[in-house]
């Protein structure tokens, strides 16, 4: 009863934080091999055989067993859930305030998919920094609060919110990005496609279509994140930007894109459904 009478935009985050709980679980493990393609691309030597994701993935699950491939789930889901739900609420409350009685074009959705993601990032880096530390297996934390803790007392506070232009970079123009084609596909397909009982799966491949481009634009960003995260030294954007070119040329920008090019797909797709049909059985328009 409390939730059927709550406002519009709580409602929206219940919704976005329950797609967010599905996505996460299930594709924990693609963001855990982007995470050590990247973290191991330091360690390579030059012109050395590169290491494929399947490798990285066979080595965790023999070398350590295969629950380790949702090492750092913890952080995600306590990033991920409040952190798409604050997406979702934010989406929803901008989308209402500008675009009540239109569609927002293609440059508008953009902005909305930015402005909303830049604020559910600023919210959910500590969580982020976190869950980039525990899947690059270089620490040894048993919690995310030891995590805190121990980050707090040989780091400072600060530790917590490093990589934030980057963060920033990576994923206002992703989500900006995955708007605008998520938006303008649908809005290619014929009205009874759109209305027909086959939504949730237009939606989900609508989905996929935007998050490969949103994906490929926003890798190089993800890449000097990560790098930044998981430094044991204080790395600024262009620094680390500047190494990665320096050691590995352009290509070391591309580092894991193809784990987290389906993860970023699926998981995006996957919460856009799902939130997309919580709140058309609510009788709000997404």
């Amino acid at each position: 009863r409390i939730f059927s009478v709550a406002h519009p935009a709580l409602k929206a985050f219940m919704c976005g934080s329950l797609s967010g709980t599905c996505s996460t679980l299930l594709f924990q493990p693609l963001d855990l091999v982007k995470t050590r393609l990247q973290t191991l691309q330091n360690h390579v030597q030059p012109g050395g055989r590169k290491v494929g994701m399947f490798a990285v993935f066979l080595n965790v699950v023999r070398t350590e067993n295969v629950f380790s491939l949702w090492r750092g789930v913890s952080p995600s889901f306590l990033r991920c859930i409040p952190g798409v739900g604050i997406y979702f609420s934010t989406f929803y409350s901008l989308k209402q305030h500008f675009f009540q009685e239109r569609a927002a074009n293609a440059g508008e959705a953009v902005l909305l998919g930015a402005g909303a993601r830049a604020v559910a990032g600023v919210c959910m880096l500590p969580f982020t920094v976190i869950k980039a530390r525990f899947e690059s297996g270089f620490y040894n934390y048993l919690s995310v609060p030891g995590a805190v803790r121990s980050m707090y007392e040989t780091e400072g506070m600060r530790a917590l919110f490093s990589g934030l232009p980057a963060t920033l970079l990576r994923d206002a123009p992703f989500s900006g990005i995955y708007v605008m084609f998520y938006s303008q596909t649908k809005k290619l397909l014929p009205p009874e496609v759109t209305s027909s009982s086959c939504v949730p799966l237009v939606n989900f491949g609508c989905g996929v279509v935007a998050g490969i481009m949103a994906s490929v634009v926003t890798q190089p960003a993800d890449v000097v994140k990560t790098n930044i995260q998981i430094s044991k030294t204080r790395l600024g954007t262009v620094q680390a930007a500047r190494h990665i070119y320096k050691e590995h040329g352009i290509g070391g920008f591309f580092c894991g894109a193809v784990p987290r090019c389906l993860r970023r797909t699926l998981m995006a797709a996957m919460a856009w459904t799902v939130y997309e049909q919580l709140m058309a059985q609510m009788g709000l328009k997404s």
